[in-house]
C-alpha cells in the first residue's frame, strides 16, 4: 500500500544553515583520544592538589613549579580536618585520614599516565560520591563535573595516549 504523505524535495538550505553543518561536522571530529587525555590531567589534578593539602615532606605542582622530594608523612592537620570537617559517619579520622591521602596520590598519577585508568576512576567516582553524600552535600555542581570525567573515562577509557592503549596492542592477540 502507496503512502498517501506526499513527499517533496528538501528545502535547500540556507547559508546560515550550511555554515551550523559545516561547525557541528568540525565539532564532531574532536579526537575522542584528546577529551580523554583533558580529563585524565584535569582530574588528576584536583585529587592530587587536595591530597597534597594533607601530606608534608613531599610537594609535586608541576605547574606552578614547586618540588620539594622528601618522605612524606600525614599532616597533623589531616586527622584534625577530618575530625571537625569531614566527619565521615563509618570511618574513624585516624583512618580516613590516611587512606584518603594515599588514595588522592595514587589513584591520580594512575590516571595521568593512563594505567588501570578504568579501576582508578571508579575508585576516585566512589570517592566523590562519598564526599558528596557525607561531607559537602551541597556541592554537587562541583561533584557533579567530577562524575562526569570520570564516568566518561570509565565507560570509554583513557584513549590512544595512554599505558593502557599501549598494554592492550601489545599484548592483543594478532
Amino acid at each position: 500500500m502507496k503512502s498517501s504523505i506526499a513527499t517533496s524535495p528538501a528545502p535547500s538550505s540556507s547559508p546560515l544553515v550550511s555554515l551550523l553543518d559545516a561547525v557541528i561536522r568540525g565539532l564532531s571530529g574532536i579526537p575522542d583520544s584528546l577529551i580523554a587525555l583533558l580529563g585524565r590531567f584535569s582530574i588528576a589534578a584536583v585529587f592530587w592538589k587536595s591530597g597534597q593539602t594533607k601530606i608534608e615532606g613531599f610537594a609535586v605542582d608541576l605547574i606552578a613549579g614547586d618540588v620539594q622530594l622528601g618522605w612524606p608523612h600525614l599532616a597533623d592537620s589531616a586527622i584534625a580536618l577530618f575530625e571537625s570537617e569531614y566527619r565521615l559517619p563509618f570511618l574513624p579520622p585516624e583512618l580516613a585520614a590516611p587512606m584518603a591521602a594515599f588514595a588522592e596520590h595514587f589513584f591520580p598519577v594512575l590516571i595521568l599516565v593512563g594505567l588501570a585508568t578504568r579501576f582508578s576512576a571508579l575508585a576516585l567516582l566512589m570517592m566523590t560520591l562519598t564526599i558528596q553524600l557525607f561531607v559537602y552535600p551541597d556541592a554537587y555542581p562541583t561533584h557533579g563535573v567530577w562524575a562526569t570525567v570520570l564516568l566518561v573515562l570509565i565507560a570509554r577509557g583513557p584513549g590512544t595516549i595512554s599505558v593502557d592503549h599501549w598494554l592492550t596492542r601489545a599484548f592483543a592477540k594478532p
